[in-house]
């Protein structure tokens, strides 16, 4: 099968053996389960449960009150002991509400059950069991599968299963494939069902050998006819622009979606729990997580529970070493740091790096850029880095909205590649935050001044309407007067007017009259 080459990109050590030694455990049930309630998209959602209210395994315990995000399902039997502020899986360190279930040990749960025959269910169907069911993209956007399998204004050609895992570190997804191919490959003819695809690629870097054995297993126990395809482990090819790219050859345009050129590119592990979703009826309570890193004894990978602490994960898998020194949530290109530990699992997150000392590179002061053009050389977008950075620095939004700052996808080969040691991510990280946060006062004046610019056409309406109305009792009144004042002249004229007198009788008409 003939490949394509993006722009740029980076070969880096992947670190894959250092949690590919140990064998997959499934972690044990924690004491206690946190559901941060905000989803992705600012979305709040409402808890379908009280405080005291025991739930049972799979039960939907929030949900979305528009629909737009899949709900919530509890990840084992327990009780809601809270529903308060706690602090959430992000850089920021914030806090919001999240529903906090103390387990009760025994794992009771609802009864699922899934379609005997997918293929007697039209694609409507599937996709609501789909969402109902909690799915979202397990690649690390967490991005609602039934709404990116709804259809579109193209039809889908070409469905990607994308088990191209490029950030070094992160096995999750091989884990995955070594251990599930068949299901991955199962949820690949569901979803392939659904979006009516003529052909379906899954993609599989070409140096994760037992991971395209198992495919290769799988399928030939008759899993349908989905083509494996091994491809460069190159950084970013795991990336959907860049791996649709590399497929098809065809590119997906800057503000644009793949469903725009016809193709649909959905990770693995989100086909597998498509596959358990549909098949099974098991809502998507738990994933599979990579631990690594120097900083943690034992590295290997774990399926465990939805809301899982992470404390409790890094100490199943040994605990941290002396060296442990920063807490990742993600790879160590695109994750970020975590100011603590007891912070839950989310659907999101695909690997907890305990990086150790010296495990990445020393942080150094940085140097002036000397526009080397590196970073650029490097850039999967055909951006300007250095024009960005610029531009960044400088509060000068505009220009780097001009330059294309949205489409960095945030990849960090230019941080890697910059001789100057230079935080270039941070800076485009921090400029498309003021950006969003200038945009939503924008959008708050846009929304003030509609609203007063309203305001003030009602009451101009308001005015004319009592204009218009003043005018018609003036007329009314003038035609009452003018009809008062006619017959009062009619009244006056007939006053006026003198009484006709008797004709006297003529002398001659009496000598007449005679005899």
């Amino acid at each position: 099968m003939k490949l394509w080459n993006f722009h740029g990109g980076l070969r880096l050590d992947g670190h894959k053996q250092d949690s590919t030694q140990l064998p997959p455990r499934t972690a044990a049930l924690p004491a206690r389960l946190v559901y941060p309630l905000p989803q992705r998209g600012g979305v709040l959602a409402q808890a379908q449960v009280a405080i005291g209210e025991r739930v049972l395994k799979n039960q939907v315990i929030a949900r979305d009150p528009l629909d737009q995000q899949p709900p919530l399902h509890a990840a084992s039997s327990g009780f809601v002991v809270a529903i308060e502020a706690l602090p959430l899986p992000h850089p920021s360190g914030l806090s919001d509400l999240c529903l906090v279930i103390e387990t009760d040990g025994a794992d009771e749960a609802l009864a699922c059950s899934g379609v005997e025959d997918f293929r007697q269910h039209p694609p409507a169907a599937l996709r609501r069991l789909i969402h109902e069911a909690g799915i979202v993209g397990l690649g690390g956007a967490a991005f609602p599968t039934a709404r990116k399998i709804a259809p579109g204004s193209r039809p889908i050609d070409t469905l990607i299963l994308n088990g191209a895992e490029c950030e070094p570190y992160i096995t999750c997804d091989d884990s995955l494939l070594r251990h599930h191919a068949a299901a991955v490959l199962a949820g690949g003819a569901i979803l392939r069902h659904i979006l009516g695809a003529g052909r379906v690629w899954l993609a599989v870097e070409n140096e994760r050998t037992e991971a395209l054995a198992a495919l290769r297993s799988a399928q030939a126990g008759g899993t349908g006819d989905i083509e494996i395809v091994p491809v460069p482990t190159l950084y970013p090819t795991g990336g959907e622009k860049q791996l649709i790219q590399v497929l098809t050859g065809r590119e997906v345009p800057n503000h644009g979606l793949p469903a725009d050129i016809g193709v649909a590119c959905l990770n693995v592990g989100t086909a597998a729990a498509v596959y358990r979703a549909v098949v099974h009826g098991q809502p998507l309570i738990e994933r599979i997580v990579t631990v690594t890193g120097r900083g943690v004894r034992e590295p290997r990978n774990f399926l465990a529970r939805i809301g899982t602490p992470i404390a409790d994960l890094i100490g199943q898998a040994g605990g941290y070493t002396e060296a442990a020194e920063r807490l990742i949530l993600g790879g160590p290109m695109m994750g970020h740091a975590l100011p603590r530990d007891d912070l839950p699992l989310v659907k999101a997150a695909n690997c907890l790096l305990i990086a150790g000392r010296g495990e990445f590179l020393a942080e150094t002061r940085a140097l002036p850029c000397i526009r080397c053009g590196a970073c650029a050389e490097v850039c999967p977008i055909h951006l300007l880095p250095q024009q960005l950075y610029w531009y960044s620095r400088s509060g000068q939004l505009e220009r780097a909205a001009d330059h294309q700052l949205s489409a960095c996808i945030e990849c960090g080969c230019c941080d890697v590649a910059c001789p100057s040691r230079i935080p270039l991510v941070q800076h485009f990280r921090a400029a498309k935050g003021l950006a969003a946060a200038k945009q939503r006062e924008r959008e708050h004046a846009d929304h003030a001044r509609q609203r007063h610019e309203a305001r003030a056409a009602r009451k101009a309406e308001e005015q004319r309407e009592r204009a218009a109305a003043a005018q018609r009792r003036k007329a009314n009144l003038d035609k009452a007067a003018a009809v008062k004042e006619a017959l009062a002249r009619a009244k006056q004229k007939r006053a006026t007017k003198a009484p006709t007198p008797s004709p006297e009788p003529h002398p001659a008409d009496s000598e007449a009259s005679e005899p």
